[in-house]
């Protein structure tokens, strides 16, 4: 009996997910042959290459061919037009230079990754031929944080037709991959689906397996899938598995060893099995990334990470919601220090390992100072980063150990600055006790990231604005902040209790059957445009005076490559450093690219409106809905 442990794409490229380790030390813990694949990092390895983007540079100007052919463009033909011609714009030049990007990122002296001006340009780079192959590929748009198409994860049907070879980048990565892993006939492959911006490719994926290996038991499991099938009964939920035999929800070690043996028995299961919620992470082994290929992420070293805890021991944040739980958060458990500490001096060993990034919900922060301690005993050469929650226990000198026991950064769920949104969060916190905690954390030389939201139901835009002046008054002492917008999920204390959180209505939209996105509407007014608009210009204005990215780059909050380089620069480096310039060259405008604005902004503007008007007026979703809307759109001439 073999087992496949398979992480798919579309996730960060610059270090290992914990779940695959996980679930793969579990199992050769347990006498189990296991075969790890990070499915994700293999395909970007392909796909970021002058070759493929050759290719997908000859699809964009066949689709363009065929656009010209036309006497009158439609509102879908607009909108593919617009993304076909912005991406051959620049697509000599993305072609050219994407492998020596990835050869930055990927620079083992550092030299080139720790300059400014050729990190810079190489993400720039890595950037755009993401773009080119959303244009090749387009209305699919898609990067390490996102993959969708219009109408992507609403119903079976347009899974599978998203996974057609001519709509899908990663099909011909994923035949190689059926093949090889028909080559070790494993028994069982598992896909762990973290995201859910990896769903889509994760059924993709497995339709292909299932047809090039009809013997394997594929079965599916992780967060992502786990929050999907748990809005589902019986034959619905039965009917989502599409390509799996089976799916376990919540936690998967116990179960997926059950499911090895049961196919090994010759008595395979099917449907959804329950995993564990309670598991004591103090008996599991540790994750085993033995297999995957370290130096084939986007990182000149490797950064692991490792689960010290499991679960939120606050558990009350009324927003809070996702995982392996029904709702709220799950049970907060820990592995014992001493535990920890021989990990991850056994990690360390044997990759080569100076950084890892402790994978959790949030670690208390006398567990924290504890493993500091310990690390500090046995003088550990490691550096570590986590969440954790901004406690008065976090003091002076409380935060002096934990940078002497290597603690190099932690996120804060700071939230908001109102001490009336705060207390309708039920944060337990307050704001002058949250600054504090982040004076404490800056003063021992700990990077300290800022994690706010605004569009808190019933939250005023003078509100919002006071998040945005706080993390201005503590410019000089966080390395690094988000400022997001609020997303109504469904196991959270406000999607259970609306009433009580101000909100009107709740609903979904007719169409959407698998993933059921919530929306909402307020009882009370809503902020005008004018105070949102000056809020966005806050957040704006805080964000030029630092160097900041999109995950999963340098600049982005609990990343592989911010804490590299807070290691080698300092808790400052992003407020010092300020944005560089890439020096691209600007293509001169022709009149097609000029007529490109106009028909853009058209067809962007009649884009918002026909999803305004399923959103909030039909309240349904699917193509026959939408194309009825487009069809009113004008025509235009090229």
């Amino acid at each position: 009996m073999k087992v496949a442990l398979i992480y798919p794409p579309t996730a960060d490229p610059t270090m290992p997910y914990i779940s695959v380790p996980i679930l793969t030390g579990y199992l050769r813990a347990e006498g189990v042959e296991v075969l790890p694949v990070d499915a994700n990092i293999e395909a970007y390895d392909q796909l970021l290459t002058k070759d493929f983007l050759t290719a997908q540079t000859a699809r964009i100007g066949r689709r363009l061919g065929r656009l010209k052919q036309k006497k009158y463009l439609d509102h879908a033909d607009q909108l593919a037009w617009i993304e076909l011609r912005r991406a051959a714009a620049g697509a000599e030049r993305v072609c050219s230079a994407v492998d020596d990007a990835v050869a930055v990122m990927r620079d083992r002296t550092g030299r080139r990754f720790y300059d400014p001006l050729a990190y810079e340009t190489a993400r720039a780079d890595i950037e755009q031929a993401l773009a080119l192959i959303s244009a090749a590929y387009t209305p699919l748009t898609f990067d390490f944080a996102d993959y969708r198409t219009p109408f992507a994860l609403l119903n079976p049907d347009e899974i599978v037709a998203d996974a057609a070879p001519d709509r899908n980048p990663f099909h011909d990565y994923f035949q190689r991959l059926g093949r090889r892993l028909a080559a070790d006939a494993p028994g069982v492959i598992g896909i762990s689906i973290v995201f859910v911006n990896q769903v889509q490719s994760a059924f993709a994926l497995a339709m292909t397996l299932r047809r090039l290996l009809p013997a394997a038991h594929l079965i599916a499991g992780g967060p992502a899938i786990t929050q999907i099938l748990l809005r589902r009964q019986g034959r619905r939920q039965t009917a989502a598995l599409g390509p799996f035999h089976s799916a376990v929800l919540f936690e998967g070690e116990k179960a997926l060893l059950e499911v090895a043996r049961s196919v090994e028995r010759g008595e395979p299961p099917a449907g959804v099995i329950r995993g564990a919620t309670d598991t004591d992470p103090g008996r599991l082994p540790a994750p085993d990334f033995t297999g995957l290929p370290l130096e084939q992420y986007l990182s000149p070293e490797p950064v692991l990470p490792y689960d010290p805890t499991r679960g939120c021991y606050w558990g009350r944040c009324a927003f809070c919601h996702y995982g392996l739980t029904e709702g709220g958060t799950a049970s907060y458990r820990e592995r014992p220090v001493d535990q920890v500490t021989a990990h991850l001096q056994a990690l360390a060993g044997r990759h080569g390992c100076r950084l890892f990034y402790l994978s959790e919900d949030t670690i208390h922060p006398r567990t924290a100072l504890a493993l500091a301690r310990q690390f500090a005993s046995v003088q550990a050469p490691w550096q570590w980063a986590s969440d954790i929650r901004p406690e008065p226990l976090l003091t002076a000198d409380c935060c002096r150990e934990l940078a002497a026991g290597g603690a190099l950064a932690f996120s804060l769920g700071v939230e908001s600055a109102a001490e009336r949104v705060l207390k309708l969060i039920d944060k337990g916190l307050r704001p002058e006790g949250v600054r504090a905690v982040i004076d404490n954390l800056a003063a021992a030389g700990i990077a300290v990231e800022a994690m706010t939201f605004t569009g808190f139901p019933t939250e005023t835009a003078a509100e919002a604005l006071a998040t945005i002046r706080f993390l201005e008054s503590l410019r000089d002492r966080i390395a690094l902040f988000i400022c997001g917008e609020f997303h109504l999920t469904a196991g959270s204390l406000v999607a259970r209790h609306p009433k009580r959180y101000g909100l009107e209505a709740i609903w979904t939209m007719a169409g959407d059957t698998f993933i059921k996105t919530l929306f909402y509407a307020t009882a009370g007014p809503a902020p005008s445009l004018r105070e949102t608009q000056a809020v966005d210009r806050a957040v704006e204005r805080l964000s030029r005076s630092f160097w900041l990215h999109r995950y999963p780059w340098a600049g982005s909050l609990s990343t592989a490559h911010t804490l590299l380089w807070y290691s080698r620069s300092g808790p400052a480096v992003f407020r010092e450093a300020g944005p560089p310039r890439t020096g691209f060259p600007q293509s001169p405008p022709s009149r097609e690219m000029d007529g490109l604005g106009r028909m853009a902004r058209q067809a962007l503007d009649d884009e918002a409106a026909i999803w305004q008007t399923l959103i909030n007026e039909k309240r349904t979703v699917s193509r026959r809905a939408y194309n009825a809307l487009a069809a009113a759109c004008p025509k235009m001439k090229i």
